[in-house]
C-alpha cells in the first residue's frame, strides 16, 4: 500500500521542541522534493517548510525561520521536521507532502497529518 505517514506531534509546552518525521510505505521519499505544511482550525493551510530532492536545498515560511530545521534521511526514507522554541501560535496539524515534479505542482502524496498543540 503506497502511503506517507507524519509521526511525532504531542502536546508541549511553549519553548519547548518536537521533531516530526515523514515516512513512506511502497515509495521513496528520496524521489520527491518534501513539503511540510500546517493548518490549524478556521485558518488557510500554511507552507511551513521544504526540502529538495535534488540539492537538498531547504526553504521556511518566515515565522518558523530560526527555529524550525527540516533535513531528510536518504537511508532511511525519510524526512524530518525540527522544531524548537515552540509558540502557542505553532499549534496546528501538520502535513508533509510528497512531490515528484516541483511544489507548484499539486502534491502526489499527502500525509495524514500529526496533531502540535502548544500550551502551558
Amino acid at each position: 500500500q503506497v502511503q506517507l505517514v507524519e509521526s511525532g506531534g504531542g502536546l508541549v509546552q511553549p519553548g519547548g521542541s518536537l521533531n516530526l518525521s515523514c515516512s513512506a510505505s511502497g515509495f521513496s521519499l528520496n524521489d520527491y522534493t518534501i513539503g511540510w505544511l500546517r493548518q490549524a482550525p478556521g485558518k488557510k493551510r500554511e507552507a511551513v517548510s521544504c526540502i529538495s530532492k535534488s540539492d537538498e536545498s531547504e526553504d521556511f515560511v518566515d515565522s518558523v525561520k530560526g527555529r524550525f530545521t527540516v533535513s531528510r534521511d536518504n537511508a532511511k526514507s525519510t524526512v524530518s521536521l525540527q522544531m524548537d522554541s515552540l509558540k502557542p501560535e505553532d499549534s496546528s496539524v501538520y502535513y508533509c507532502a510528497a512531490h515528484s515534479t516541483d511544489l507548484n505542482a499539486d502534491p502526489d502524496y499527502w500525509g495524514q497529518g500529526t496533531q502540535v498543540s502548544v500550551s502551558s
